[in-house]
This record gives C-alpha cells, structure tokens and sequence, in this order.
C-alpha cells in the first residue's frame, strides 16, 4: 500500500524553536528597517522638492546613515540609502549627479579606501615570504628565553610591529597567533593571559601604524604629520597600552593559572626555521618601510603618498623574497582584492559627504548655533565629540573619523580646539571601543586566534587599557586647551 504524501514541512517545523525565534526577530527587524528607510526616503523626496538653498535638512542623510547602521542594516546598504536621501534633497540634475559620482573618485576618502586595500596586498606579500613570521621569531629570540615579563613584553612587541607595519589588526594577529601560542605554551602561559599579550600588543601597534586607514584618516583630518600624530595620539597610547601589559598579562596569569586554562603544546605546532629568502626579504622590507616613513615625515607628504609607498614596498618585500614579478603581483592583488568592499564603501561615502556639502547644511548650523558652541568651550566640546563618536557612531574606524570631522570639523576650529586636540578627539572617538564598555570583533579575534574562551577575563584586559587610557587622554586635552 502506498503511504500517503504529507504536507512539506515549513521552515519554521524544520528548526530548533531558538533558531526560528532568532530568525523571526531577524525578518521583522529588516522589515522595520526597510520601512524606516522608505519613509526617510519620501521625507527626503519632500524636503528637496519643497526646500531650495542651504538647509538644516541636510543633515538628515548623516542622521539616517548612523540609526540604520546602529540598529544592525548592513553599514554598505546604509550609505546606498543615505546617499540616496541625500540626493533627493539636493534634487539634482542627471548630468550633475555623475559629476558628484565621478569628483568623488579623486576624493581623499576614497583614496583612505584605496590605501586600505594596498595595506592588505603588502600583508599578504608578507605572510607569503615568511617576513612576516621572520619578524616575530627574531623579536622572540631577544625576549622569549628571559624572564617572564621579558616574554610578555616580546610578544606584545612582536604584535606591536606587525600591526604597525600591516596596519591591520585582525590580519597582523592572524599572522603572529601561530608562532606566539607555541612559545606560550612552553613557557607555561594560560589562554587568558596569551590573549591579553596579543590584544594588548595589537592595539599598541594599530595606534602607531602609520599606513592605517583610521591613522591616515585622522592625519588627514587634523592636517597633521606622522612624527605630530605620533607625538601627541598614537605615541602616548601605545606606551601606556605596553605599560599596563606587564601589569595586566601577570595579573591574568595568576588569576587563570589555578584553573583548566592552559595549552596543549603539543596540539599547537613546532616553531618553523629561518631561511635566507626570509632574512633578506625582512631586511628589505624594513629598511623600505622606514625610509617611507622618514621621507613622509621629513618631506610633509600628504594621503597620496601611501599609494606609492605600500605596492613599492610590497614589491620589494616580495621579489627579494624569492617571489617572481607574477607571483608578488598576483599576492597583492590576492591581498588587495579581498578588501575591495572596504574601497567602495569608502568611495559612496565620498559621494554622501559631496552631496551634503552641496546642501551646505554645516553653514546654516554655525551660523544658527555658533554662539552657543562658542559659550560651551573648547574642553567641554571636544569631551562631547569624543564620547559621541565612541558610543554613537557606527562604522569602520576610518569612516567613523570622516563622519566626525565632516560634521564637526569646522565647529572645532572656530571654537578654538588645537589640532592637536582634534588629533586626541578623532583618535578616542575611533579607538575607544576596541577597549570597551562592551565586547567587540578585536577582542573575539584575539581570544579566538589565542583559543581563549574567556570573554570575560579579556573584558577585564580591555577595561584595564579603557580606563586609564581615558584619564590620560583627558588630562592632555585639558592642559592644551588651557
């Protein structure tokens, strides 16, 4: 007898009851956002038909773009939408609209893109010549058979430098984990406080990473050098990241030691061997490095000069490091091609930033506001900016100092705020929430590249470098805005 067909299950049946709730949450969150975006859309339409000139309304593609990224819409699809909010309002012609997309190519936020993905064509050249892993394993030899304060601090400046040069946290770490977690392993180190070295070296090394595009972006900002950013922003914070990680990583260990936290070293690997490809491929890359550094200081170069620094130095690094010219180039653009999202978003924010300055909605802003920003002083607005971009600004670093210098530039200057205050401003506003209040994709990278299962010891790592990093970085910003 042939048994009767039932019914096709529904996906809903299909699922554990977490999983379907979760997923129903998900739609009915999506279709909330869609709503919003349309109605913001006709409000936008509205506006542009009704309202001609500089207006206040200008500022509502900036509004809509950070409340569609906060409540999770993909921060891509987001700009789409407030791009296309934007150009409702400024209601241009077909004509004026392509200009508005093809001025926005040459713009310097789509060159931070453009720099963001050369840096991820080097990292790749460098993890294919071993320079990458030359440079930990050399760092370690100096540290890691010394004490143990010793091994920490080799390790956080094995991450430091690779960070620095790759201008990458995520993928500098991704590199060094392999060759760190062996050592660490040998040298009796729990998972906890092995994370903590990576991240707290990581963030040192992003701080100072003179090719990074949040880096770049704040230079670009303030209009200020490297040897200035790093004397006044990313210096001071990476000395104390690295001073407070031989206090943190020791607390750490003894407070995991007693408990199942520690490595199989025999699950994690041998350390690898030299070869003179690497050594030589190092050496050259080094030496570039620095020499693109000094010549940036030295020369003042602008944002431009990245793009010429990072693919000579990344094929130099590769061909000195036994690569053909196909192969160094097929790494870069292996590299490169992985972040080439990152290049379009940066490019429609610079057609949304091109856009609202042709509302000029920033004008209308000083000069109905200015009074009051004037009374409210040079500290307290540059306090406000910072603690506004570290909890109520979406987005990749690079886009988050952008957005605030885009909106708040200008407010800064008349106010009297130094640059080197607005170096401080953009930077914390940026950084701060690698550090905390709440968990973030660096921290889940570095306990997952560490094998930590432990949020909540790398929590505490985070809020040991949050806290008096903000102490610190108030206090600057009071004496110089005395």
């Amino acid at each position: 007898m042939t048994k009767p067909l039932s019914a096709p299950e529904t996906r809903d049946e299909q699922l554990p009851p977490a999983a379907s709730s979760a997923s129903t949450g998900r739609c009915t969150r999506q279709r909330i956002l869609n709503i919003i975006s349309i109605a913001c859309l006709v409000l936008s339409l509205a506006v542009g038909i009704v309202v001609d000139g500089a207006t206040l309304w200008g500022l509502l593609p900036i509004g809509i773009y950070g409340a569609l990224a906060i409540f999770g819409m993909d921060v891509m699809v987001a700009t789409v939408v407030s791009i296309a909010s934007a150009m409702l309002i400024l209601l241009p012609s077909p004509t004026g609209a392509a200009d508005i997309l093809g001025e926005s190519i040459g713009d310097q936020v789509t060159m931070i893109g453009l720099i963001i993905m050369l840096g991820a064509g080097l990292a790749e050249v460098m993890r294919v010549t071993g320079v990458a892993g030359q440079i930990v394993r050399s760092v370690m030899r100096v540290a890691g058979d010394k004490s143990q304060l010793a091994f920490i601090l080799g390790t956080m400046m094995s991450c430091l430098i690779l960070v620095a040069a790759l201008g990458t946290l995520a993928g500098a770490l991704a590199v060094a984990a392999p060759l760190l977690l062996p050592m660490a392993a040998k040298k009796g180190f729990t998972r906890s406080a092995t994370a903590s070295m990576i991240f707290v070296g990581g963030c040192a090394g992003l701080a100072i990473a003179p090719f990074a595009g949040s880096n770049v972006a704040i230079m670009n900002a303030a209009e200020v050098g490297y040897l200035q950013y790093l004397l006044v922003g990313g210096g001071p914070l990476a000395i104390l990241s690295l001073v407070m990680g031989l206090l943190v990583v020791p607390w750490m260990q003894r407070r995991t030691r007693h408990g199942d936290d520690f490595y199989n070293e025999h699950d994690l690997g041998i350390d690898e061997e030299d070869t003179p490809h690497q050594r030589r491929a190092t050496a050259v890359f080094l030496v570039a490095l620095l020499a693109s550094i000094v010549y940036a200081a030295v020369t003042s170069a602008g944002i431009t000069f990245p793009l010429l620094a990072l693919p000579l130095i990344a094929i130099l690094t590769g061909l000195t490091g036994g690569l053909t010219a196909e192969e160094t180039g097929k790494a870069i653009y292996r590299g490169a091609g992985a972040l080439i999202h990152i290049f379009l978003l940066f490019w429609l924010l610079a057609v949304m930033f091109v856009t609202i300055d042709l509302i000029d909605p920033f004008t209308v802003v000083l000069e109905s506001y200015g009074e009051s920003f004037q009374t409210l002083g040079p500290f307290p607005f540059a306090i406000a900016i910072a603690l506004f971009g570290w909890v109520g600004v979406p987005g990749a670093a690079a886009a988050e100092v952008v957005l605030l210098n885009q909106i708040f530039g200008d407010m800064a200057a008349n106010l009297g705020v130094g640059v080197s205050t607005w170096v401080i401003v953009l930077l914390w506003a940026s950084k701060a929430d690698t550090y905390g209040p709440f968990p973030n994709a660096n921290m889940m990278g570095a306990m997952g590249l560490s094998r930590s299962f432990s949020l909540k010891n790398m929590m505490i790592t985070g809020w040991a470098l949050l806290i008096p990093a903000s102490i610190m970085y108030t206090i600057l910003m009071f004496i110089q805005t005395r």
